[in-house]
């Protein structure tokens, strides 16, 4: 700014300068034309000194206040120039530390319900009433719906008569059994009294033997009346077996909750006609204890086991987190995405949680070793490997492979290639090459 100031008060000296010349000159010739013998009028040799003089000096003072001062600056800044391009690079360096003894791992997941299902109609016909709709909290064995079946309450009256009608056959069959026996026992007492005479020969051989076989044509009349007897009794558990099958359809017309939950979905309104096994009535589902499934990475899937605390952050809900527990693990990677499948429940008696979410879930695990760790602008990704510019003896520059850990983005994990303490350039530039002395501006410690 100095330099401006003084070339600025230089160019108005010599304006001023070049300024009473000109009046000089507008004089002498107002003399010459104002002579009143009209003769020529030469000026004398005393005012061509002076205008000659004042002329030298005015270039003399051009030269000392224009060019002269023009001509350092220019020297100046090419010794700047030279004396910069001469000059250390200056570098920030960062300090290589050791990770945390805990190890976090975030990944994303997906809250759903521990239990949930879908509630079908098991018999046929037309909703009578609908107690329930979407969002209410309903507790085990509620009422839900009604149905209304004509066709099933005459399949049990139907059902209802048979087994009667069987039943009847059963005790025809047995009063049928119980006088076949009594003949039987006839039978047997006539032949045995006739054998006895024909011992005495008091009578003949062949009337004995036909009292013999009429008692042995009742025995076996005997065992065919048992058979039908038996064959009743089937009949009547088959009678009793479709009754209670019926019975059974008729009490699902009357829908209930199978267990407490909210009721997430219904397909049905009163009136509308359901058929057995295939209309979806409601959707159910448990939220007092959500699960949340994780894809867990193949090099952190030994770190995440049964029994072990995770914690679950909701982007919607920043200001909480909710503590759970995993309950179960795949116990085997899934070859298409190398990743562990792991469960995780959250207790949910707030209801904050909902079915469906997103969730963050960070898993702490101890670790004997941490590994080192450095900023991520300090890496150097090349077409060799990875690479960082370590600062060592006399501030000289070395390139120095490393292996790479997990990345946490401004951060990343060194498994092998440093040593714990040592300086790396941040962002090093095309003038940070092998050997190259720099100077360290700044050493941060982040």
């Amino acid at each position: 700014m100095s330099e401006l100031k003084t070339v600025a008060s230089n160019e108005n000296t010599e304006e001023r300068l070049r300024a009473e010349i000109e009046e000089l000159k507008r004089r002498l010739e107002e003399r010459h034309h104002g002579s009143a013998s009209g003769r020529r009028h030469r000026p004398s040799a005393t005012t061509l000194f002076v205008l000659a003089a004042l002329a030298v000096v005015a270039l003399v003072s051009a030269f000392f206040l224009g060019y002269l001062p023009q001509s350092s600056r220019q020297t100046a800044l090419a010794k700047e120039a030279q004396e910069s391009g001469l000059a250390d690079p200056l570098v920030n360096v960062a300090v290589v530390q050791r990770s945390s003894s805990k190890s976090e791992l975030v990944l994303p997941g997906s809250i759903q319900a521990v239990t949930e299902a879908p509630i079908l109609a098991r018999a046929s016909g037309y909703i009578a009433k609908r107690y329930a709709d979407i969002g209410d909290r309903v507790k085990e064995g509620d009422l839900l719906a009604e149905i209304e079946a004509p066709e099933l309450v005459q399949q049990v009256r139907q059902a209802k008569a048979g087994l009667d009608q069987a039943s009847s056959g059963l005790e025809q069959a047995t009063a049928n059994l119980q006088q076949g026996k009594t003949n039987a026992d006839m039978a047997r007492i006539t032949a045995e009294r006739w054998g006895s005479l024909v011992q005495k020969g008091a009578v003949a051989r062949q009337d004995a033997d036909t009292y013999q076989s009429q008692y042995d044509a009742q025995r076996s009349n005997v065992q065919a009346l048992e058979k039908a007897v038996n064959v009743a009794k089937s009949n009547v558990n088959v009678a009793e077996a479709n009754l209670g099958r019926l019975t059974e359809m008729q009490g699902y017309l009357k829908v209930r909750a199978p267990f407490a939950g909210v009721i997430t979905l219904r397909n049905v309104d009163t009136g509308a006609l359901v058929n057995d096994g295939s209309t979806l009535m409601f959707r159910i589902a448990q939220t007092e204890r959500l699960r949340t499934y994780v894809n867990v990475p193949q090099a952190d899937a030994t770190s995440v086991h049964v029994g072990q605390a995770a914690n679950l952050k909701i982007p919607d809900l920043p200001s909480k987190s909710f503590i759970g527990t995993v309950t179960r693990t795949a116990n085997s990677l899934d070859p298409s995405t190398r990743t562990l499948l792991a469960e995780v429940q959250v207790p949910n008696e707030s209801g904050q949680l909902l079915p469906g979410m997103y969730a963050e879930v960070n898993f702490t695990t101890p670790r004997a070793e941490p590994p080192l760790v450095i900023r991520g602008d300090t890496l150097v990704v090349r077409a060799d490997g990875p690479q960082v510019a370590i600062l060592g003896p006399g501030e000289r520059v070395h390139f120095q492979h490393v292996q790479l850990g997990r990345d946490y983005g401004d951060r990343v994990e060194v498994l092998a290639g440093l040593e714990e303490g040592q300086r790396l350039v941040i962002n090093p530039g095309d003038s940070v090459r092998e050997n190259t002395k720099v100077k360290a501006a700044a050493t941060e410690t982040k």
